[in-house]
């Protein structure tokens, strides 16, 4: 059984985008998307720099971009499930039939959009915590005032706050954490600090009309798979405000019989997870058209 799975924001790089869209179509394909959301998606894949495709409104709806174009490159793959790390949930969504393409990069638009606006009310970032025990770190989160944001399995926890509760976090780290290092993003996401975004959220899936999933969709907000076309787009919109349970989506890829992973561009973060916390199952990152080959193979061996 395969899983398909597409990574969230912190993981672009610059340039990342510009061997995909090389392949047949995909220039045009990005383009259209482009376009249609007011958001030149090839210029920021290809030519910006960190600090471009580190705003909130560019990096989110280039990562759902990139996601489709390189699922679409791996052809008709059949998984079992499929599942998306915060902003990846909405790459997962088209993927699984729940919203299509350019309904997808449209609310991926506003999310990046309102994310932006809410992360501008305060200044908040996050941080990953490498090592630890979750029983000893999330306490220890909740009395710096931090939220344990992610709780990513494998001895991962990320926590997000205000700066002065990071740089509070980074002198006074919790028993057993080795490292404590900021992440590439613009605010302290899937906390309360996004509550004006969900507001704005809601108010834009109201024009969404979304099918029910035709496989596996497995939820970041508690592990779950969720039947329901209209409430994986419910959890959509909260999500932004809670934290996400990436350790049991992954439980639930293990009670489900996941033998392979398959990480979407820009891929490597939750394949590295998945190497420590699900041993025996196979992993691919995309990250460049040249895994493409391997991938096939995997898909072909793993896939329904």
């Amino acid at each position: 059984m395969l899983v398909l799975v597409a990574p969230g924001q912190g993981s672009q790089t610059p340039g990342f985008l510009t061997e995909w869209l090389e392949l047949p179509g995909a220039a045009d394909r990005v383009a259209a998307w482009s376009d249609a959301i007011g958001l030149d998606l090839a210029h920021y894949g290809t030519k910006a720099d960190a600090d471009e495709i580190r705003d909130t409104a560019v990096a989110q709806p280039l990562l759902v971009a990139a996601g489709l174009l390189s699922a679409s490159a791996l052809g008709d793959i059949g998984p079992g499930a499929v599942a998306g790390h915060s902003v990846g949930e909405i790459t997962a969504a088209a993927l699984s039939g729940v919203l299509d393409d350019a309904a997808a990069l449209s609310l991926v638009r506003k999310r990046g959009l309102a994310m932006a606006d809410a992360a501008a009310i305060t200044e908040t970032g996050m941080a990953a915590l490498l090592g630890g025990d979750p029983e000893v770190t999330v306490p220890h989160l909740e009395k710096l005032g931090l939220t344990p944001a992610n709780i990513n399995g494998g001895g991962q926890i990320v926590a997000a706050g205000t700066m002065e509760q990071i740089a509070a976090l980074e002198a006074d780290k919790p028993e057993g954490v080795r490292r404590v290092v900021p992440l590439k993003v613009a605010g302290a996401f899937h906390t309360h600090h996004m509550g004006p975004a969900v507001e704005t959220l809601a108010e834009a899936a109201k024009a969404l009309a979304p099918a029910d999933p035709k496989v596996a969709y497995v939820s970041n907000k508690d592990g779950k798979a969720v039947a329901s076309g209209a409430e994986v787009l419910e959890r959509l919109v909260g999500q932004v405000a809670n934290p996400v349970r990436w350790d049991l989506c992954m439980e639930t890829f293990e009670e489900l019989g996941v033998t392979a992973l398959v990480e979407l561009c820009p891929g490597g973060t939750l394949t590295g997870l998945a190497k420590r916390a699900l041993p025996g199952v196979k992993t691919l990152a995309l990250k460049t058209p040249a895994d493409l080959d391997a991938a096939r193979e995997l898909v072909a061996e793993h896939a329904a």
